[in-house]
């Protein structure tokens, strides 16, 4: 069998009025004290990146077309929701996951401090291994300035046997 790759790219910039009570959502994980980003869900980059690597690995779109502004049923979603959804449809299509890699892009917050549990939480959601590390930008680009965060995300599939 041979595997196929994924890749998902997703970002999100802060929300410029956030609600009261609102916060950033990263990784499957509340962030108190962090700005939250702007989104059609919670705008968690990570799992949306991490989402859309897998349905590109299975040919079943991206993530706009899956869970898009036009499917009003998925607004406000956990991005665990949606990462969740999409293991489920490329299981569906007949693959199994091998593993997906998340890489966050940004200046805050600190991801390492909480890398075991955001992996923790990821993987229960895809039902698959995920792996989550973080980089900045040495402040260049909308990253760099602080203007909002990315996510990038390779997934490994094949056909299940």
């Amino acid at each position: 069998m041979i595997p196929r790759t994924g890749l998902g790219v997703d970002v999100h910039a802060y929300d410029p009025h956030p609600a009261p009570g609102a916060v950033l959502r990263l990784a499957g994980l509340s962030w108190p004290g962090e700005r939250p980003l702007a989104g059609h869900s919670d705008a968690d980059v990570a799992a949306h990146a991490a989402a859309e690597a897998l349905l590109s690995a299975a040919g079943l779109g991206d993530l706009g077309a899956v869970f898009g502004v036009d499917r009003p049923e998925w607004a406000g979603a956990a991005g665990t929701a949606l990462l969740a959804e999409a293991a489920r449809m490329v299981r569906a299509a007949g693959f199994e996951i091998g593993n997906v890699v998340v890489q966050v892009v940004g200046n805050r917050p600190r991801i390492g401090p909480r890398r075991t549990e955001a992996e923790a939480v990821l993987s229960e959601a895809a039902a698959a291994q995920v792996s989550v590390s973080a980089t900045t930008t040495d402040g260049l680009g909308l990253t760099g300035r602080g203007e909002g965060i990315a996510a990038l995300a390779t997934a490994v599939v094949a056909p299940a046997s």
